[in-house]
């Protein structure tokens, strides 16, 4: 059994950690709610630009050449996954490289490793990419140090110029998508080429555009284009936070059960020391009186 001081040492230690936990968790839980926020106010906005695109070309007579939504036999690939930099956040990061790894992989075995380019942000991520071997075309900041709309516009249209260029025939993202504090879900998402986003549903209006149809189309379309990849930084990222907080408070309740197990402990051992200092004082009373 382990003495007295060690257990006091154990003890001071769980509750020191303890307060390093708390700490991470009220931290990430201030961090998450200003995520949520921005989400909250964006969001709006992405959703409006989404539906007027979408009615406008819903009530469009015949065609309109998109180039960003042209969809074509895939013979290479841009593959763009999400980590964090640091750790103490769960799961976050092992799923996501488990997951990168697997749409690697994949797209490896259909078209070859020399037609697929990576990028990657986080640092998380790059290691696990270094480990196995995958060159990396470019590594970005993780979003906590750099999360701004001008780095969405700049890889955004970094992605579209190299379809427009067909230097990739589709462009697919892997991140953590929140669905609430304890659970973030990995996901595979095509960036591009578009989805149909033309709509019939909802009322029909007379829209009246210029220079022409085609023009206002593609000058929108890469707008909606950086918004939605705006949307996926924001939940990659508020996802991050959930998972650290959950993590944070799961080690703070650990630690608490881990300190109550130890004076447990502690006060057995004590009571122990005691009984025996007790039988040995009795003992020698005794053999005095003998």
């Amino acid at each position: 059994m382990a003495s007295l001081k060690e257990i006091r040492a154990r003890i001071v230690s769980v509750a020191s950690t303890q307060k390093i936990t708390s700490a991470m968790k009220m931290v990430s839980a201030a961090k998450l709610k200003k995520t949520e926020g921005i989400t909250t106010r964006f969001l709006p906005y992405k959703n409006k630009l989404s539906e007027a695109l979408s009615n406008y070309l819903g009530s469009l007579e015949g065609e309109v050449s998109i180039p960003l939504a042209e969809h074509r036999e895939v013979k290479k690939v841009a593959l763009m996954a999400f980590s964090s930099s640091s750790g103490l956040c769960g799961v976050y990061n092992s799923n996501i490289c488990k997951l990168f790894k697997q749409a690697y992989d994949e797209y490896v075995e259909k078209l070859g490793a020399d037609n697929i380019i990576v990028f990657l942000v986080g640092k998380k991520v790059n290691d696990y990419a270094k480990k196995f071997g995958i060159p990396v075309e470019k590594q970005y900041a993780p979003l906590a140090e750099s999360m701004s709309y001008d780095l969405a516009m700049e890889i955004s249209d970094m992605m579209v110029e190299l379809f427009l260029s067909k230097k990739v025939d589709r462009v697919e993202l892997v991140f953590n998508h929140f669905k609430n504090a304890g659970v973030q879900v990995p996901t595979r998402e095509v960036m591009l080429p578009l989805k149909a986003v033309a709509s019939s549903e909802g009322p029909s209006f007379d829209y009246i555009v210029e220079p022409d149809k085609e023009t206002f189309v593609n000058d929108l379309i890469p707008k909606v284009v950086r918004t939605n990849f705006y949307s996926v930084m924001l939940d990659t990222l508020t996802a991050e936070h959930g998972a650290r907080m959950t993590a944070m408070h799961i080690a703070s309740d650990n630690a608490d059960q881990l300190s109550q197990e130890l004076k447990i402990q502690y006060n057995k051992a004590r009571q122990n020391v005691i009984t025996n200092e007790l039988i040995d004082i009795v003992g020698g009373a005794e053999a005095l009186k003998g």
